[in-house]
């Protein structure tokens, strides 16, 4: 099973950027999908950006679409480049591998994915 590495986080001013990386140790063309999921103290961990690495389409949540993106910068490195960010990005960011095809309604539900990083925190203060 690959292991995932996160890194990159960091806090930052309202309308910062930052860039979180993600380094596996093994191809993730092994895997359907690849995903950024974020925590927030309280809060449910949920889905931000996933890829799909048979065709590289991405996908994101509405609460960051037009701010973050999801690239794969090498055939085991993915990054996330978050701008404009918000107090409300604050949160623990994990990069997540799905082993499976997914459904379209589920490529950002955390439970669709088998293997976790172990997290980078994300701070924005206002």
């Amino acid at each position: 099973q690959v292991q995932l590495v996160e890194s990159g986080g960091g806090s930052v001013e309202t309308g910062g950027s930052l860039t979180l990386s993600c380094v596996a140790s093994g191809p993730i063309y092994n895997y359907y999908y690849m995903g950024w999921f974020r925590q927030a103290p309280g809060k449910e961990r949920e889905g931000v950006a996933a890829m799909n690495i048979g065709s590289s389409n991405t996908y994101y949540a509405d609460s960051v679409k037009g701010r973050f993106t999801f690239r794969a910068d090498a055939k085991n490195t993915l990054t996330l480049q978050m701008t404009s960010l918000k107090p409300e990005d604050t949160a623990m960011y994990y990069c997540a591998a799905a082993n499976r095809p997914l459904q379209v309604a589920h490529r950002l539900t955390p439970r669709e994915y088998n293997t976790w990083g172990q997290g980078t925190q994300v701070t924005v203060s206002s």
